[in-house]
C-alpha cells in the first residue's frame, strides 16, 4: 500500500496539526514497514530541528511537488489532483480538514474538531466563510473522516450530517520527547527564559477560544484574597482576535507578573511542563486537548475546562472547572497550590493517564482505516 499525505502543515513552525501530521507519519513508517507513505506538499519541507525525530524510516518520504505556480496558487483543485494523477498513491490523507476534489483516489480525512461551526466567534471573519462552505463538501468527498475524539465524532455526524459508521474517533498522544526533565535541564531553561519557581503554565495559540481573559481574572482574584503570587507563563505564538486579551491585561495591576514566552521547541517545553506548579487549560472549546496530555507526560497537575473533548482525554487525571467561571477556577488553583498532596495525586494521575495514549496506536488504527477504504474502492 502507498499512501500520500498533506504534507503542508509541516510548513513553518508546527503547532497542533503540523505534529500530528509529522508524527503519524512516523509511526505509520514504523510499525508497516511493507507499506510506502509519502508527505506530500508544494512547498519545501524546513530543514528537521532537534525536537524533531531525525531517523525517520526509509520507508517515509517527504516530497515537494514541483509543480507551476499557477498549480502552487491553486493546490487542492489542480495542483494535488494533476501531482496524483500521475504518482503512485493509492490513497490520500487530508491531515487538516482537506482533501482534493478533483480526484479519483479514494481519500480519509482527518477533522480535528469543529470550532468553526460551534464558536465561530472565535475565528477570524475572513477566512469564515470559506471554511464554512468547504468543511462539510470535505467531509462529503472522503470516505472516511477520523475525528480525535468521541466528543468531535458525534459533532461531526449531528452538524455536518455524516453517518457514524463514516467517522472513526483515533485519539492523539503526546510526543515522545515529552517526559519528566531532569533538574539540570529545568534550572538552565526557567533561568534563560526568566521564570520562577512557583508559576501557573498555559501552552497553547493566543486566540479567543483558549480563554486566556478568564484565566487573567482568576490570577487577579488570586492576588486579590490570597498571600500567594504565583507568575503566569504563557507559551505560544499570538494567534488572532488578541486585541480585547492585550488591552485587559494592560489596565490590570498583575500585568507585569505574566510571562509570555512565545513559542517554544520541545526541550524548553518539557522543563517548563515538569517545573510547573500546575498547568491550566481554561479553553471554551477543543477537539481534543494536546498539550494537555503533553504537561500530564510530564508530571505537571492540570486544571482544565470542564468540557467533553477534555474530559475525554483526561479521564479522572485532571481536576476540572466551568470554563467561563474566574472564580470558581481561581478557587481550583489555590487548592493545587496550598495542598502538595494533591498535586502529588494529579501529578502521578497525569502520569499514568499519559501512558494509556501512544502514537503506535493512533497509526494502528489510522492504518487499519486506510485498509477499509481501499477494501471498499476495490470491491
Amino acid at each position: 500500500m502507498r499512501v500520500g499525505l498533506d504534507g503542508i502543515p509541516l510548513r513553518g513552525i508546527k503547532t497542533g496539526v503540523g505534529h500530528y501530521t509529522f508524527e503519524l507519519a512516523q509511526a505509520l513508517a514504523r510499525i508497516a514497514p511493507e507499506d510506502e507513505f509519502e508527505l506530500i506538499s508544494p512547498f519545501p519541507y524546513p530543514p528537521i530541528r532537534d525536537d524533531d525525530d531525525e531517523s525517520s524510516p526509509s520507508n517515509l518520504g517527504f516530497t515537494q511537488a514541483k509543480v507551476n505556480s499557477l498549480s502552487r496558487r491553486r493546490w487542492w483543485p489542480i495542483g494535488l489532483p494533476l501531482y496524483l494523477k500521475r504518482a503512485p498513491v493509492e490513497l490520500f490523507h487530508g491531515t487538516n480538514y482537506d482533501v482534493p476534489l478533483w480526484t479519483s483516489r479514494p481519500s480519509v480525512v482527518t477533522i480535528h474538531d469543529l470550532s468553526i461551526i460551534l464558536h465561530p466567534e472565535t475565528h477570524d471573519q475572513y477566512l469564515l466563510g470559506r471554511a464554512l462552505r468547504r468543511m462539510p463538501t470535505m467531509a462529503r468527498k472522503a470516505q472516511m473522516i477520523i475525528t480525535p475524539s468521541e466528543s468531535v465524532r458525534g459533532e461531526v455526524c449531528e452538524h455536518l450530517g455524516i453517518k457514524p459508521d463514516k467517522v472513526v474517533a483515533i485519539p492523539h498522544a503526546a510526543r515522545r520527547s515529552f517526559s519528566q526533565a531532569l533538574h539540570s535541564e529545568i534550572v538552565s531553561v526557567t533561568s534563560r527564559l526568566e521564570i520562577e519557581d512557583d508559576f501557573l503554565l498555559f501552552v497553547g495559540t493566543i486566540e479567543p477560544r483558549k480563554n486566556l481573559l478568564t484565566l487573567v481574572r482568576a490570577l487577579e482574584e488570586i492576588y486579590r484574597t490570597t498571600d500567594l503570587r504565583p507568575q503566569l507563563v504563557i507559551a505560544g505564538k499570538e494567534g488572532w482576535q488578541t486585541g480585547e486579551f492585550f488591552s485587559y491585561l494592560k489596565g490590570v495591576n498583575i500585568r507585569e507578573r505574566v510571562r509570555f514566552t512565545g513559542h517554544l521547541p520541545d526541550n524548553d517545553l518539557r522543563a517548563v511542563y515538569s517545573l510547573c506548579r500546575a498547568f491550566i487549560y481554561p479553553s471554551l472549546y477543543e477537539g481534543f486537548g494536546l498539550p494537555l496530555l503533553e504537561a500530564m507526560a510530564c508530571g505537571a497537575p492540570v486544571i482544565a475546562s470542564r468540557i467533553s473533548s477534555l474530559m475525554e482525554t483526561a479521564g479522572n487525571a485532571a481536576c476540572f472547572v466551568d470554563s467561563q467561571d474566574h472564580r470558581g477556577l481561581a478557587h481550583n488553583i489555590v487548592r493545587v497550590l496550598e495542598d502538595s498532596g494533591e498535586r502529588a495525586r494529579l501529578s502521578l494521575a497525569g502520569l499514568q493517564r499519559a501512558r494509556e495514549f501512544s502514537w503506535e496506536s493512533t497509526a494502528a488504527a489510522t492504518l487499519n482505516t486506510y485498509r477499509q477504504v481501499l477494501k471498499k474502492t476495490d470491491g
